[in-house]
Parts: C-alpha cells; sequence; structure tokens
C-alpha cells in the first residue's frame, strides 16, 4: 500500500473538532460557566501552533495544558500588580 501525504488530520480540524466533542458538557453549565469554557477553549486555539508540533496523542492534553499556561501568565500578572499596589500603599503609609 503506498501512502503519499497525511495520515493524521492536521492538527486544527481535529481540534475544533475535540472542542466541538465538549458541547454537551458546555451546555450543562450556567451561562457564566460557558463564557468561561468559551474562552478556555480560545486558549487552546491560541496555542495550537504549539500544539501541531508537539505530536500529543490526546487532544485534551494540549487542551489542559493551554488553559495552564493561560491561567499561570494571568496569575503571573495579577501577582504583579499586587505587589505595585502594595509598593504604593507602603509609600502612602510612611
Amino acid at each position: 500500500m503506498n501512502t503519499i501525504g497525511r495520515t493524521v488530520p492536521s492538527f486544527r480540524p481535529a481540534l475544533e473538532h475535540e472542542i466541538e466533542s465538549w458541547k454537551d458538557f458546555k451546555r450543562a453549565l450556567r451561562p457564566e460557566e460557558q463564557k468561561i469554557f468559551d474562552k478556555l477553549m480560545n486558549f487552546a486555539r491560541i496555542h495550537a501552533d504549539a500544539g501541531s508540533i508537539s505530536a500529543r496523542p490526546l487532544l485534551s492534553e494540549i487542551l489542559f495544558i493551554s488553559f495552564a499556561i493561560e491561567q499561570e501568565k494571568r496569575i503571573a500578572m495579577l501577582e504583579r500588580k499586587v505587589a505595585e499596589l502594595e509598593e504604593k500603599t507602603r509609600g502612602k503609609e510612611e
């Protein structure tokens, strides 16, 4: 058998299919949670280039690590803001 070209579907359509497979779960969430769900799925889309070269067997692994990366970035940003506010507050107390 001669196979030419890709035998594995390209990553982005496969990622969209994985996201679509979560639609029943999303539908069971409260409306405000559905917005958060969509935001998380967009994190996976942001990291699709990295996912396409990672060759992970489970797309859900890409979803979850993308969520963790983006959430860690946001935590770091909030920690910086808190430190800046604490520094400003210390300056006013003196």
